[in-house]
């Protein structure tokens, strides 16, 4: 009988290639790394993007797509998983079957929805789908404000978008970005019986690239150790806030999210130690 290493959890996500590394399958990776998980990563489109705009993108065929996640799911025991950027409306139909066959495996969906209104894709017909196909097998979604108004367009109040998600069939949602002030933003999770709990935190001045495909696969790298729902929501949005507050401008136009931030702390630490020694 095979052996597994039970202390690295694995975790598969679904995501774009983004090669300025702010969001993606890299934003994927280095967070679940940071957190003591192993990423699977499964590439379900291509883009040509930079720290400000989307240029490009190229939806991976869907037969790879499959094949992709096939070759993982029946190779190693993927404790979550975390679906981001879809590519096409066949990525998403090809995913909800997937995730049918795997029910017992946490699923935390990021809507990217702002790709979505790049004359670049078939916006209506990708939100459609996501909301069809994916949002009933979610353990938790994850949208900002924009995100969850896009997903809910008749809504016209947050408690009512958030509802009209949870209605859907997902069991909880968590929207950040519900209310903001000029020194402290706010997000708020949502459960079967409507709100569970506020989450404030200090605004960051700076606009960093990659916020939500950060905390979503945070969350998912709790959920992979174990956590309950609620304490991985709690811990992905602390994760999430260093890494932010730690980005790092390393193009022209957003700054990037240092998902490695306490790696650079402990860098400090020891050259100081080293200097004073």
């Amino acid at each position: 009988m095979t052996q597994f290493d039970c202390t690295t959890p694995v975790v598969m996500s679904f995501s774009n290639h983004d090669p300025s590394g702010g969001t993606g399958i890299q934003a994927d990776i280095e967070t679940t790394a940071s957190l003591g998980c192993h990423s699977t990563p499964i590439v379900t489109a291509l883009c040509a993007k930079d720290t400000r705009d989307l240029k490009d993108v190229l939806p991976v065929e869907t037969p790879l797509l499959i094949e992709q996640a096939r070759a993982i799911l029946e190779d190693m025991p993927v404790k979550a998983i975390k679906v981001g950027f879809t590519g096409s409306v066949e990525n998403i139909e090809a995913m909800h079957t997937i995730l049918r066959d795997y029910p017992k495996i946490p699923v935390v969906l990021h809507p990217v929805t702002s790709f979505c209104h790049s004359e670049l894709l078939d916006a209506p017909a990708i939100i459609h789908a996501t909301q069809a196909l994916l949002l009933p097998l979610a353990t938790i979604v994850t949208p900002n404000l924009v995100e969850a108004h896009d997903l809910a367009q008749q809504a016209d109040t947050i408690d009512a978008c958030a509802q009209e998600i949870l209605d859907s069939g997902c069991r909880h949602l968590l929207i950040s970005g519900t209310k903001r002030s000029h020194n402290s933003i706010e997000s708020s999770l949502y459960g079967p019986e409507g709100l569970v709990k506020h989450y404030r935190k200090e605004r960051l001045q700076a606009c960093n690239h990659g916020c939500g495909a950060t905390l979503s696969a945070a969350i998912a790298a709790y959920l992979a150790h174990g956590l309950r729902l609620v304490d991985a929501v709690e811990q992905g949005q602390n994760f999430a806030w260093h890494a932010l507050a730690g980005g790092r401008r390393l193009g022209m136009g957003n700054r990037i999210p240092n998902r490695m931030y306490w790696a650079d702390r402990n860098s400090d630490t020891l050259n100081y130690q080293t200097e004073g020694s």
